[in-house]
């Protein structure tokens, strides 16, 4: 019984990941199409409103069902491994809310822009929540070290890869010669555009990091770990 309802929870974790995944990249993928119909604010409150709940249900369920899963490895005893997983998890937010985040555009305040940016993180890799989320997997994964959580990351990883694809494939088609520019001077792979010299670092770039939004993101991202104990209270008074 209990071994049927161990894999029940691992079903249920990649079910709702790839039921996340799956609308919230067909909705981008949708998005040109629907902005045309009912236009570009009331998609992006649309997409929104129907991928915030996706992604909070997740978010609940893999918090209550955390250390249901098949130990695998024991590292959370280990001097040093806290210490890892913390700046693991701190840098990848910088990596998931990247410079181009703006809360009035996000809000649906102001009309939706698209930036083509190569500074900040940009010059590391032009998709950085995919390497924000591979980064905060691993780190999880490591700490947890059981099977519940491999199968979260699995969905999670494979989901923002193949949005990896996705969203080239988007902007090439959108944005056609100005996107093919920023494609020859940016990478995927982290710091790949920087070592073979398609990006061009000026002497002066870490003055691209010192910005609102980066600064912003520190004060969330040390927030977010000092109310862990009330987002994982808050997670368990839902019974699911």
């Amino acid at each position: 019984m209990e071994h049927h309802h161990s894999w029940v929870i691992h079903v249920t974790m990649l079910l709702l990941t790839i039921i996340f995944a799956v609308v919230h990249s067909g909705m981008a993928s949708l998005r040109e199409t629907g902005e045309k119909i009912i236009g570009e604010r009331a998609y992006r409150v649309m997409f929104a409103g129907i991928s915030l709940p996706l992604a909070v249900s997740t978010v609940v369920y893999f918090i209550n069902h955390r250390y249901d899963g098949i130990q695998l490895w024991q590292v959370q005893g280990i001097s040093g491994i806290h210490e890892l997983v913390w700046l693991s998890s701190f840098i990848s937010f910088f990596f998931l809310y990247p410079s181009t985040f703006n809360l009035l555009e996000v809000a649906a305040v102001d009309k939706p822009k698209f930036h083509m940016w190569e500074t900040g993180i940009m010059r590391i890799t032009r998709h950085p929540q995919m390497v924000g989320q591979v980064i905060w997997c691993l780190a999880h994964t490591l700490w947890i070290g059981n099977s519940v959580a491999v199968a979260a990351s699995v969905g999670l990883i494979g989901h923002h890869l193949f949005g990896v694809w996705n969203g080239d494939r988007r902007l090439e088609s959108r944005y056609g010669e100005a996107f093919e520019v920023l494609k020859k001077r940016t990478s995927v792979i982290p710091f790949a555009a920087v070592i073979d010299g398609r990006q061009k670092l000026p002497k002066d770039y870490y003055k691209e990091f010192i910005r609102l939004p980066y600064l912003a993101i520190t004060a969330l991202t040390l927030g977010a770990y000092f109310v862990h104990p009330l987002m994982q209270a808050s997670s368990y008074q839902l019974p699911w």
